[in-house]
């Protein structure tokens, strides 16, 4: 692949971004360190006035800003309902350089580029390992959810079928990014893949979507040892069923993640209600994740950063192995569980072994 530098961030010195908080009236103490992102450029602060925040600028051309002012808007119903997440700040415009957004004006436009700014919730990673800990993911979850299905987006995203799958493969196709020697192999694997992911949605048309974190994977919660967990980065927040901010807080073997989700949802379950039918769905969102990563790797590119933390990426072995794991997941998305079984509401620890292969 040989595509054009990505400049979105071309204007975005450590400069410029004092700049847009100055023209905020959120003026630093000399104190900053860049935190990690790919997607974004996240900049932590502490201000004059002792507080210390957290400046996230948006990519270029990702996301409108009618989708961002609902990620924004989520967050702040969870702060109301005292769910622990950190929720954008209201902005001012203190020298008229800043064009706001929203009500209350959480996104400021300063230049090309657009930030929000949250207070920095500190943390460190949550100890997966400790059933106690995934209970308690499992009830804040749930509380998470239950804001979700208060209203709807109307702008961003649904994770409910094959299409982003599908746009993913078509992306990667129009740009030649799948070598001409694996090109047909890859198609056919994907699109084998697609038609068993939308019969797997299709085989719950009264599936209930609701606003999701949509990335809720372990370096997305922080613990403290306080306060137990909380959310960061709601900047994939989508429109899906419960279970997509499920499973990616599962890993090991079978026999690991079976009893992972179990303590999830013993958590979960004693604040709201899990429909059990969805367990069929890990496998297809798991799979719907893994054509989406490869088109956003090869969307960013051109990012000088891509390269660097993914050297391995767009080679011949890279999709030679992709259509090899796509296969596996093939196998593993063929309907074969008892629908008795994944609809009992009893013993949370009874979960079914083919829900995972």
């Amino acid at each position: 692949m040989n595509p054009e530098q990505d400049l979105a961030f071309g204007t975005l010195t450590p400069e410029f971004m004092l700049d847009a908080l100055d023209a905020a009236g959120l003026y630093g103490d000399g104190r900053m360190l860049q935190l990690n992102s790919y997607e974004n450029r996240v900049l932590q602060l502490h201000l004059e006035d002792g507080r210390v925040a957290v400046a996230k600028f948006y990519r270029p051309e990702r996301w409108s800003d009618a989708q961002i002012l609902e990620e924004h808007a989520f967050a702040r119903d969870l702060a109301e309902a005292e769910v622990p997440v950190a929720a954008p700040w209201a902005l001012k415009d203190e020298r008229g350089l800043l064009a706001l957004a929203g009500d209350p004006p959480t996104l400021a436009h300063f230049g090309a580029q657009r930030f929000a700014v949250t207070p920095r919730q500190g943390g460190r990673s949550p100890e997966l390992e400790d059933p106690e800990v995934l209970t308690w993911i499992g009830r804040l979850l749930a509380r998470l959810h239950e804001v979700g299905q208060r209203k709807p987006f109307l702008h961003r995203q649904h994770w409910a079928s094959a299409e982003p799958g599908g746009v993913a493969r078509d992306w990667l196709l129009d740009q030649d990014c799948v070598p001409l020697d694996i090109q047909s192999d890859w198609r056919a694997v994907v699109d084998a893949c697609l038609q068993a992911i939308q019969a797997a949605f299709d085989s719950l048309p009264d599936l209930q979507l609701m606003r999701l974190h949509g990335d809720c994977h372990p370096g997305n919660i922080l613990w403290t040892p306080d306060h137990g967990p909380h959310f960061v980065d709601l900047d994939d927040a989508v429109m899906g069923p419960a279970v997509q901010d499920l499973w990616m807080l599962l890993s090991g073997d079978e026999a690991a993640a079976r009893q992972q989700l179990a303590c999830v949802l013993e958590g979960y379950e004693t604040i709201a209600a899990f429909d059990r039918r969805e367990l069929r769905l890990i496998e297809p969102l798991r799979t719907l994740r893994m054509i989406h990563h490869s088109a956003w790797l090869a969307k960013r590119w051109g990012d000088p950063a891509f390269p660097l933390a993914f050297p391995w990426f767009g080679t011949s072995n890279y999709w030679h192995d992709q259509v090899a794991k796509l296969r596996e997941q093939l196998e593993l998305m063929q309907p074969r569980v008892d629908e008795a079984v994944l609809a009992r509401p009893d013993d949370a620890y009874e979960i079914d072994d083919s829900n995972f292969g």
